[in-house]
């Protein structure tokens, strides 16, 4: 499937000018980066802000965060340059699996090759520089995009003034690895999944779509799933209200992504650890940028005892709590309560460096 027209026609395009190589070892050439922006890059090019979108996300943060984008909003494009690129290994413009690979001639398909958090952020950085940035105020994303903003802090601390992970942890714990692998069981189980190789007219739809209901039980909360649906029944589906809506949002998925691509990311989640074998206290420690940690109530996904842990231990930290009923899309949903958070944080991120200023600190 050509994903072509999901992607905004404000997309701009940076192709690397080099051969990429990836943490695992191999090496991508002709990789190609999908990118938005909004603002401008002041003169001293240090107003840059960066959004990582989570999963199945785009660049298109004007759409699936647009409550926190504008003046007088926490990611204000009348004072920030905000950048959001489409991920590695995404279906959205970015170099992934659903690309033509230069050394073949045909779409990489089942043989695009494993990546990382690590990799994703590598490639942002290389379109940062790019585009003549040479400070980051804030670097924000939810859920994968939390794990990209963790790993931005320890790779490019001299780039990264201010950090707000939300509704992520540190490392993907034993839970979430075991609900992206029943996701993946479920993609291998269709038949047309032919080991990846399956064909556009052809691909393992439903193995997706099932994939997708998975993951929407998760993302969501009881109360939520409740007080909307309780014990509906759908007379004209013959099913359970709440059926209905899984298979709804599962054939929306399979409109709009790919399934290899869904390999090719959950994988790349599995594999999150910052502490990449060193002490994992020692190295949360290490991050000296103030951070945001923004913790949903009722995420079941990625619970709030995972963003106090982080905020415990990294020193600059604080903890922002949205209590919602929404689950985990909490912070893609309840946008209201979460501007404000981030606005009030950085106000304070302006004092703080005001006070360092004071102090004679040099940074």
């Amino acid at each position: 499937m050509n994903y072509q027209h999901f992607i905004s026609p404000q997309t701009q395009y940076y192709h690397l000018p080099m051969p990429f190589e990836l943490e695992k070892g191999e090496v991508l050439t002709g990789v190609q980066v999908a990118y938005r922006t909004w603002g401008k890059l002041n003169l001293e090019g240090d107003n840059g802000v960066l959004i990582c979108h989570a999963l199945t996300g785009s660049a298109d943060a004007d759409d699936w965060w647009e409550g926190l984008l504008g003046s007088k909003k926490a990611l204000d494009s009348d004072r920030d340059f905000i950048v959001c690129s489409n991920i590695l290994g995404s279906c959205y413009g970015t170099t992934g699996a659903t690309s033509i690979n230069p050394q073949t001639g045909i779409r990489y398909g089942g043989s695009f090759p494993a990546i990382t958090i690590r990799d994703m952020v590598h490639l942002q950085a290389a379109l940062i520089k790019y585009l003549g940035i040479k400070s980051l105020q804030l670097v924000i994303g939810g859920s994968l995009g939390g794990m990209q903003v963790l790993e931005w802090a320890l790779l490019y601390p001299e780039i990264v003034q201010a950090i707000a992970p939300i509704a992520t942890s540190g490392r993907h714990s034993a839970w979430c690895i075991g609900l992206s692998e029943a996701q993946r069981q479920a993609i291998y189980a269709d038949p047309n999944w032919l080991g990846g190789e399956y064909t556009s007219e052809q691909p393992p739809n439903q193995g997706l779509a099932v994939a997708r209901m998975m993951a929407m039980s998760a993302y969501r909360s009881w109360q939520t799933f409740t007080d909307r649906f309780g014990r509906q029944y759908d007379a004209s589906a013959d099913q359970f209200a709440i059926a209905s809506y899984l298979q709804h949002h599962g054939q929306k998925l399979v409109q709009r992504f790919d399934a290899n691509t869904y390999i090719t990311l959950t994988q790349a989640m599995d594999s999150h650890d910052i502490a990449q074998g060193q002490d994992y206290k020692s190295v949360l420690q290490s991050i000296e940028q103030p951070a945001l940690v923004v913790a949903i109530d009722s995420d079941i996904l990625y619970p709030p005892i995972e963003q106090q842990e982080l905020a415990d231990l990294i020193p600059n930290a604080q903890l922002g709590l949205l209590k919602s009923i929404y689950g985990h899309d909490a912070f893609l949903i309840d946008i209201e309560a979460l501007n404000e958070l981030l606005i009030n944080f950085r106000q304070a991120f302006i004092l703080f460096l005001v006070i360092k200023l004071a102090l004679g600190y040099q940074f």
